[in-house]
């Protein structure tokens, strides 16, 4: 079962243009996507993901079930980025650790599209509150990473004043919260997740003909989108991978286990909560990713100190190729394993 859904991932139109994207770097092809297109491509799947949620979320509820899978969401994005931190730290700084572990503790939105991809194409249900646990899932971890530098160098010097932009450290050794909220919470892709999973939600509550109106934009364009993200993705992935030498056999290692164990106990979790198989799966798949947009451009700002080479090569040019091509179907074939079909 597990060799076949490898096949069928590896055979859908989405992730052949992303090994389109990395061949065309190996060759050295010129294919390139215009600067503006990926911005607005990630734009709009967060869009169209977020008022799909949120009209799913409308239908089923804010049930037991909802809140407690949206409660576990949220206590994952903080133990893994606290976990990962303590072994990272063996080998690395501490501003590098906690860069790496508040990027394996955020999520992966395209991954988490992929991986709704993949259901459909199996005819596997699954629920709309998956995104708003999604949307949760981001910023808990970029506050965890910062205050994990911040308490590993306690006492060090404080050496010269925070340049603009930057979160700076009060003189008493505290943190400016203010700042530090404001990055989490307000990062432009967030926003937009959060307030399109709102919109659909109210649009679907209060005026149920508009959801209509809105499907050729976010149900038709979805797919054809999501293929020249991804191809934008291999392109990125395949120029990253130079810069895995900078990273290390130890965080490549990191890059492809922890995706596994975080997988693993998010099963664990989905089980308890009787979620059904794709539930299981996209929660799975929430736990296993890694941000490589959200956090990145957060650490770059507020723990300047790490280098971005380290953690945006880990989780773009190792995770997210293994969580996409095999990754997921692993996933699935344990949830087959572990969640009975009927479940939900």
């Amino acid at each position: 079962m597990q060799s076949s859904l490898v096949l069928q991932n590896l055979l859908s139109a989405p992730i052949l243009f992303f090994f389109l994207g990395v061949l065309a770097v190996i060759l050295d092809s010129d294919l390139e996507i215009p600067s503006p297109l990926p911005k607005l491509f990630s734009l709009y799947l967060l869009l169209a993901i977020g008022f799909r949620g949120g009209v799913e979320l409308a239908h089923s509820g804010l049930g037991r079930l909802v809140l407690l899978t949206i409660g576990a969401a949220i206590l994952m994005s903080l133990l893994i980025p606290i976990t990962s931190f303590f072994l990272l730290r063996t080998r690395l700084d501490p501003y590098n650790a906690a860069a790496v572990a508040a990027s394996y503790g955020s999520i992966s939105a395209v991954t988490f599209i992929t991986a709704q991809s993949f259901l459909n194409v199996l005819k596997i249900p699954f629920d709309g509150f998956m995104v708003a646990a999604l949307a949760l899932m981001e910023s808990p971890a970029i506050v965890i990473g910062v205050v994990m530098a911040r308490l590993a160098t306690t006492g060090s010097s404080r050496s010269g004043a925070a340049s603009e932009g930057r979160l700076e450290v009060e003189e008493s050794g505290g943190l400016r919260w203010g700042e530090l909220l404001r990055e989490a919470f307000l990062n432009g892709s967030i926003f937009l997740l959060i307030g399109s999973l709102i919109i659909g939600y109210a649009v679907a509550t209060f005026s149920p003909a508009g959801v209509e109106k809105m499907e050729p934009f976010t149900e038709k364009l979805f797919y054809g989108v999501l293929c020249f993200f991804l191809l934008d993705m291999g392109l990125i992935a395949a120029q990253r991978l130079q810069d895995l030498r900078k990273a290390g056999a130890f965080l490549i290692g990191f890059a492809v286990l922890a995706p596994l164990v975080h997988a693993l106990v998010g099963l664990g979790i989905s089980r308890l909560l009787g979620l059904n198989q794709g539930d299981s799966l996209l929660f799975m798949v929430l736990c296993a990713s890694a941000s490589y947009i959200a956090v990145p451009a957060a650490m770059r700002m507020t723990v300047p100190q790490a280098n971005p080479s380290l953690y945006i090569s880990t989780s773009l040019g190792v995770t997210f190729p293994f969580n996409v091509v095999v990754g997921i179907p692993i996933y699935m074939a344990l949830v087959q394993r572990c969640i009975p079909a009927s479940l939900g």
